[in-house]
């Protein structure tokens, strides 16, 4: 009786040993086998990556600008490509502008409301018309998904908006 409590309690002992090496020896099996997996998938095209020299700009408009409605706004970019939304391709895109707020975190989709304008068939210009007042105009570039660049591929501006009119 004596030697069989021994027996039970040394092979408890060591299959409780034994199972913490186990799950250990899985999960790193597991790890390399999902590593190779992804090594085999043909990768995603990363648009978050921004050379030296790319960025955007405002092509006729300065900070802190006063203007009149409508406001006339040119879109720049250098290094990029603009082109109209569709796919992912590294270095291209086309412009958003938002009204009184900041740059998209770069690989967040850009919203679209009122204030997160989207230019997805790749133009360069428009026309704003805004209430009198400052306000801030970002601009944003983002990929053909509308995932943004980042703060990188944008610009802030502030302009004064006149409460005349531009005359026609």
């Amino acid at each position: 009786m004596k030697t069989n409590c021994i027996l039970l309690a040394l092979g408890l002992a060591l299959v409780s040993c034994n199972t913490n090496k186990k799950p250990k020896e899985e999960a790193s099996d597991t790890i390399q086998q999902k590593s190779a997996e992804h090594a085999e998938m043909p990768a995603a095209v990363d648009t978050t990556i921004i050379k030296a020299g790319q960025e955007v700009y405002f092509v006729n408009l300065k900070d802190g600008e006063t203007v009149k409605n409508p406001v006339k706004v040119e879109m720049g970019v250098k290094g990029m490509t603009v082109e109209p939304l569709g796919a992912k391709n590294p270095d291209k895109g086309h412009h958003h502008i938002i009204i009184d707020g900041s740059f998209i975190p770069a690989g967040q989709v850009v919203p679209a409301d009122s204030t997160h304008i989207h230019f997805g068939k790749g133009q360069t210009e428009t026309e704003l018309t805004l209430t009198p007042g400052k306000h801030s105009l970002t601009l944003q570039f983002a990929d053909g998904m509308h995932t943004s660049y980042g703060v990188r591929m944008s610009k802030t501006i502030t302009v004064d908006v006149s409460s005349e009119m531009v005359k026609k």
